[in-house]
């Protein structure tokens, strides 16, 4: 005999079709993304294993190989947000024990530190003030001193707007048989990177900044000599999920089902760099240095100043000083609300001091700027 039990309609909603507003994604992520790589997510699915959709794997695989400047063959995209790319960098390559130096310069170095102690890592750090990059200098007495298994280093860091120098450190990592990580989460696709030429052995980043899709599908890189140290793990990886063995299964010649791919996702990661692709990433890179160096003009001509030296400056994330007695989340709210410009407030030791503007893959433009400062203005000199 069947019970009948009546329905709980306390949560039940009458709702109409879905809209969202048209804002201007100028924070640090997610920026707009290009017509083409919406049109291309709107695309029916197909199954995971489909055979064309393999061969869409194939497609991500060399482009993601050539954004990047390497020919790593362990090269992918992970089904998750550019915060599951960085973990499965830890949880693959991090035994227990294993001494992983990391430089803290912002909140995403913080962020590098928690994970990695979760994997049971002996974790040092050097630090610099948010903003601030690592000499090389202090890069190799650290590495001198700790001589770890994996050095850690955010090569664009979020939270601040700086770009650290990469050149000749995986060199000093070779010296000390120490694995090189990098964060590219807001460097992929707007900053020149060269993984293989500065002896990169493991980077991760996000689909949603640089290279303009949505978020979702992040990419993935391991040199052979960090896949050498996980085939040689005394231990199983302590996250099945990002597993890169079982993941290298899927990705690779055996095709073995490992989980559902978000499929749409992947149809906008593969538009967007095949976008990258066509446009010349060389060209890719200037034109986001053209639009920041008019963004950065243009800001200090309404009387802004930036946070970071100009050297180290990104072409994809500007932090600005936010002005004396002027109230920054104010600012952003109004931004948001009568403008539809989505700028970022500061974070950490930056909080209520900086905005954070971005200008990554499609946003890159001119007239980003130019609406951006012109709302600006209008707020500034009230």
């Amino acid at each position: 005999m069947t019970s009948t039990i009546a329905l709980n309609d306390s949560h039940l909603l009458q709702l109409s079709p879905l809209e969202v507003p048209n804002r201007l994604l100028l924070g640090p992520g997610p920026s707009n993304a290009h017509p083409v790589v919406l049109q291309a997510m709107n695309t029916t699915p197909l199954g995971h294993l489909d055979p064309a959709f393999l061969a869409l794997m194939d497609d991500i695989q060399s482009l993601l190989r050539y954004v990047w400047q390497t020919e790593n063959p362990h090269t992918i995209a992970v089904s998750g947000t550019g915060t599951a790319a960085m973990e499965a960098t830890l949880a693959n390559t991090v035994e227990p024990g294993d001494v992983v130096l990391i430089g803290v310069a912002g909140y995403f170095g913080n962020r590098l530190v928690d994970m990695a102690g979760r994997y049971g890592a002996d974790v040092r750090k050097i630090t610099k003030p948010w903003g601030k990059v690592f000499s090389l200098d202090e890069i190799s007495t650290a590495l001198e001193t700790h001589k770890p298994a994996i050095l850690a280093l955010v090569h664009a860091e979020t939270s601040t707007g700086a770009r650290q120098p990469l050149e000749e450190v995986g060199e000093l990592c070779r010296k000390y048989g120490t694995l090189l990580l990098v964060d590219t989460v807001t460097s992929l696709g707007g900053v020149p990177i060269f993984l293989d030429d500065w002896g990169v052995d493991l980077a991760y980043s996000c689909s949603q900044k640089g290279l303009g899709c949505s978020p979702g599908a992040s990419p993935f890189t391991m040199s052979p000599r960090a896949m050498e140290k996980l085939q040689k793990r005394q231990s199983k990886v302590a996250n099945w999920y990002l597993d890169m063995l079982l993941l290298g299964k899927y990705w690779g010649a055996e095709r073995t089902y490992h989980h559902t791919a978000p499929i749409n996702l992947y149809y906008g990661l593969r538009e967007a760099l095949r976008l990258v692709a066509e446009e010349g990433l060389g060209n890719c890179w200037q034109r986001h240095q053209t639009n920041v160096e008019y963004l950065w003009e243009s800001l200090t001509e309404i009387g802004l100043k930036m946070h970071v030296e100009k050297e180290y400056r990104l072409p994809t994330l500007t932090t600005v000083c936010i002005p004396d007695g002027v109230d920054g989340k104010a600012v952003a709210k109004q931004l948001l609300l009568e403008h539809n410009i989505e700028v970022g407030g500061g974070l950490g030791e930056l909080a209520g001091k900086v905005w954070r503007v971005g200008l990554m893959g499609f946003n890159s433009r001119p007239e980003s700027v130019d609406r951006l400062v012109a709302a600006l203005k209008l707020f500034l000199n009230k």
